[in-house]
């Protein structure tokens, strides 16, 4: 057996998940996977490439781990659109795709090409189970990327038991959300699945299960703030609020700490290619951090994180390994400022740079003051094409009461005056009733093809 699932068994009688307000110790995780495991084994080959369409529930991680132990190369597919999920299946050359239905596994056989990609060959030769997840960039086709599955989860086996409940907020799709879930098993706590994510459900789920830990993006914590749910439930369970997946704005962390004053916010980091890597706050009102992993090399190459891990991917499927270099290093494509006492700051992506005149704008720091007018409950920032400077800074803002464009406008003009340099300051602003962003609750912005 893997050892993560030996370990589940020698957690028993603890409960493992809390999903749709029905309790799951760790003995009954090991046993559907063990059932799982005896249906997949007799179905599918090792090596197969296996799609699990589903969202987290306890079913789907008992067959996640039922095909580690098969040792397949699992695709988590969490969409509900169709198309979506046909072209994960086509690009990751699935085998098989597998829903759940009523706790029982139903086999759809897939296609395939004739040629096999040699990442797979290599993979299958190695006799391991791996993972393809896909980037969610917003610009081109999604890369597939593949793990090692059983090299990524060995990085988590010097994990400590620990006594404490997570709500699993980040995907099943996800580099952050499958980090979450394997971190959390190696612990042997709980695991709180929610069946939606919006901040009334989240909150209530927080009060309900006395969750200590949650693991977020800066959108959704401010989508909290904004919704006021956080006053309406007990959330004095909250000691950690995580956060990551894209930059905090400096004001927006103030204000998260003003409404949460009891609990530690801890900034993470990490990549679909490279994985999340161990980091440490300077404090929880700073957004500079440490990266203190291991496992983990970084360096800053014209204010561009590269990062070597030994978590990285092999390699794409639909993709050249064009944003590594020979030697191994990723560029990250974040950019970051330094500290003198080793401390680094994400201060946005290379990509959603606006360029006025020659003069560089980072959104990150536009929103950030953005943040601390009254008038604004939230903002995205980006560039648009102008015929004078090149670009422009536009900001579309959800406003806290009525003004109009014009007035919204010129205040903002007033506020940022001395904040900001004159090029910075949005001379566009769009009022939306609100502000767009994924479903991996990520701002969506226009970005300008250089």
């Amino acid at each position: 057996m893997n050892w993560l699932i030996e370990r589940m068994m020698q957690n028993g009688a603890r409960t493992a998940v809390i999903f749709k307000e029905e309790e799951y110790t760790y003995q009954k995780m090991y046993d559907l996977i063990r059932r799982y495991y005896k249906n997949v084994a007799r179905q599918l080959k090792q090596g197969e490439i296996i799609a699990i369409v589903s969202d987290y529930s306890f079913e789907a991680i008992a067959l996640f781990f039922a095909l580690v132990e098969n040792k397949n190369i699992v695709v988590p597919i969490t969409t509900k659109v169709e198309s979506d999920i046909s072209n994960k299946i086509k690009a990751s050359d699935c085998d098989y795709s597998i829903k759940i239905e009523d706790g029982e596994l139903c086999l759809l056989k897939q296609g395939g090409r004739m040629e096999v990609h040699p990442l797979i060959i290599q993979l299958r030769k190695e006799g391991d189970a791996g993972l393809i997840l896909f980037s969610s960039g917003s610009t081109g086709v999604p890369k597939a990327m593949i793990h090692n599955l059983d090299n990524l989860i060995d990085s988590f086996r010097e994990k400590k038991g620990k006594k404490l409940t997570f709500l699993i907020f980040l995907m099943f799709d996800h580099i952050g959300g499958l980090n979450t879930l394997l971190n959390c098993l190696a612990m042997g706590v709980t695991m709180v699945f929610p069946q939606g994510r919006t901040p009334e459900h989240v909150c209530g789920l927080i009060e309900k299960c006395k969750v200590n830990i949650l693991p977020a993006s800066p959108t959704f914590l401010n989508l909290v703030l904004i919704s006021e749910a956080y006053l309406k439930y007990d959330m004095s369970s909250l000691r950690m609020i995580t956060y990551g997946t894209e930059a905090m704005p400096d004001s927006l962390l103030l204000k998260l700490k003003e409404s949460f004053p009891k609990v530690k916010f801890l900034q993470t980091f990490g990549t679909s290619e490279t994985g999340i890597m161990q980091t440490s706050s300077k404090s929880s009102t700073s957004t500079f951090i440490k990266i203190d992993d291991p496992n983990t090399e970084y360096k800053i190459v014209n204010e561009e994180l590269w990062i070597k891990s030994k978590t990285q991917i092999m390699g794409y499927l639909n993709s050249d390994m064009e944003r590594f270099t020979v030697d191994g290093w990723f560029k990250t494509g974040d950019l970051v400022e330094q500290a003198e006492d080793g401390y680094i700051k994400i201060i946005g992506r290379n990509q959603e740079m606006i360029n006025v005149g020659g003069e560089k704008v980072l959104p990150s720091e536009v929103e950030s003051v953005l943040f601390r007018m009254q008038e604004i409950k939230d903002c995205v920032v980006y560039g648009e094409t102008n015929p004078i400077t090149g670009q422009m800074v536009v900001a579309e803002v959800l406003l806290n009461g009525q003004l109009k464009t014009n007035e919204i406008k010129k205040r903002i003009m007033v506020f940022c005056a001395g904040k900001l340099e004159r090029y910075k300051i949005p001379v566009k602003v769009i009022v939306k009733p609100e502000i767009e962003f994924s479903e991996r609750f990520k701002k969506v912005r226009n970005i300008l093809i250089q």
